[in-house]
């Protein structure tokens, strides 16, 4: 038995390979399963499933960033994203504590960064003094003091916080009368923190390359104050494979997060469904009579009802839950295979073997499950594979009018971010085609699969 099984998956496998396009719905899913299999060495950041829509988990990130391969095809690059880690740390014994630490950044690009950032923690009375020395020479110095009996995180932003700072250091290069016209407090500061200081800094500034020295001085009273996690974050124009939204969240972890909900929809929601059907269909074909009658008339009132709506009315009045999304599919996806089932089982039930099990006192239970459903194993494994795009579209389309999950990171729920933030009309294409493609690309490799078993298993298709 086991040999002559191994033998049909043979001869299956080896007419399978000759349609090329099932190859490629192979490959396709072959890739999927790879990411979700290796989903946490693919993530860029590794509490994405749980933290997606925790805005603080993203400040450091720069907002609208492009993807870094955007700088092979323009000819100024955009400051890449980066995290520098304190280099030189020096610390004091004598009299009150110290600690002086250095955050070297090599600045290369022909764009500046969106923002740079000194995040730290402090614990207690901290006397901090920030300065950052540019290729010129110019020093921008910032003060500050704090006290805390806890833990407290300390972000310091140039863009935010250090507008006037910047202009102090760099005014002295622009024309005297266009720089006393400027209001410090709506200058682009990081712009200008990163631009030779001549004519024009304010107005249409030319960057300056090389090392940006940021030095931190931290002066800790009494036993309990500390510093600890400081680094100096560089939110750049391009950040990661896919980009930001506009939430500062990194859309590769979001794609890449996403698969395995798909994968979960499109093949639980397949699975069940057409378990059902096939197992209806069988059922009504194989009793015939009033028992079919009835139960072609429960089929027609499942498949006249449109689920769109309904699960739009569903998701709008409970709370929005993918199980609960995933159970309303089931609950009308089953009647897609049931007619062609029926039609096959009619066929089936007249075979002298169905005859000789009868004969044999054989219970209606065993002939159906015994006989003639493992005959129709090939078509639900087609049907499976074709109503998984229907599934992941569906759940697209309901989390893209903004009654989805928002508890989980699907490709819907990114687009419907996208969608309601203007993406669209703000040209940030990076936010949109990333999830689309997916969602396509998914849907492709299940009928790409789909379409060859039936072209295997149903002779009227047969071209070869």
């Amino acid at each position: 038995m086991k040999r002559d099984r191994l033998e049909q998956l043979r001869s299956f496998w080896k007419e399978f390979r000759q349609v090329r396009f099932g190859v490629v719905g192979l490959v396709l899913l072959g890739v999927f399963v790879v990411i979700v299999a290796f989903e946490g060495q693919l993530l860029t950041y590794g509490d994405v499933n749980t933290r997606w829509r925790d805005m603080l988990y993203w400040t450091n990130s720069p907002r609208y960033a492009l993807p870094v391969w955007v700088n092979w095809f323009t000819g100024r690059d955009y400051a890449s994203s980066a995290v520098i880690e304190p280099h030189n740390v020096v610390e004091g014994t004598e009299g009150l504590r110290s600690v002086r630490m250095e955050f070297p950044y090599e600045f290369g690009a022909g764009r500046p960064p969106r923002d740079l950032l000194l995040d730290l923690a402090l614990t207690g009375q901290v006397a901090l003094q920030m300065t950052i020395e540019r290729p010129d020479g110019r020093i921008l110095s910032y003060s500050k003091q704090t006290s805390s009996s806890g833990s407290q995180q300390l972000r310091i932003s140039i863009d935010q916080n250090l507008r006037d700072r910047v202009y102090q250091t760099v005014a002295s290069g622009e024309d005297p009368a266009v720089a006393a016209a400027r209001n410090p407090r709506q200058i682009n500061a990081v712009g200008a923190l990163f631009a030779k200081a001549q004519p024009g800094i304010f107005s249409n500034p030319e960057v300056l390359n090389g090392t940006y020295t940021v030095a931190l001085n931290v002066t800790l009273v009494g036993a309990t104050a500390n510093v600890d996690r400081a680094q100096v974050v560089i939110a750049g124009g391009v950040s990661g494979v896919l980009g930001t939204d506009g939430n500062k969240r990194d859309l590769w972890s979001g794609i890449i997060a996403g698969t395995k909900w798909a994968l979960i929809i499109g093949l639980l929601t397949s699975l069940i469904s057409v378990a059902v059907g096939v197992v209806y269909g069988v059922t009504a074909g194989y009793f015939g009579g009033w028992i079919d009658s009835l139960m072609n008339r429960i089929y027609e009132i499942f498949v006249s009802i449109p689920l769109l709506p309904i699960m739009i009315v569903l998701s709008a009045v409970f709370k929005p839950s993918i199980w609960i999304m995933i159970t309303m599919m089931c609950v009308f996806f089953w009647v897609g295979p049931v007619k062609t089932v029926r039609s096959i089982a009619l066929q089936l039930k007249e075979n002298s073997y169905i005859e000789a099990a009868h004969g044999l006192g054989a219970t209606h239970r065993r002939i159906l499950f015994k006989h003639m459903i493992p005959q129709l194993v090939p078509y639900a494994f087609a049907s499976m594979a074709l109503a998984v795009p229907g599934a992941i579209a569906y759940e697209a389309t309901i989390s893209l009018i903004g009654l989805g999950d928002a508890t989980v990171v699907t490709w819907g729920q990114i687009l419907f971010d996208a969608f309601s933030s203007g993406a669209v009309l703000q040209g940030i294409w990076w936010w949109i085609v990333p999830p689309g493609l997916a969602i396509a690309l998914m849907g492709m490799t299940f009928a790409f699969i789909g379409f060859a078993m039936d072209t295997i298993l149903n002779p009227k298709l047969r071209t070869r």
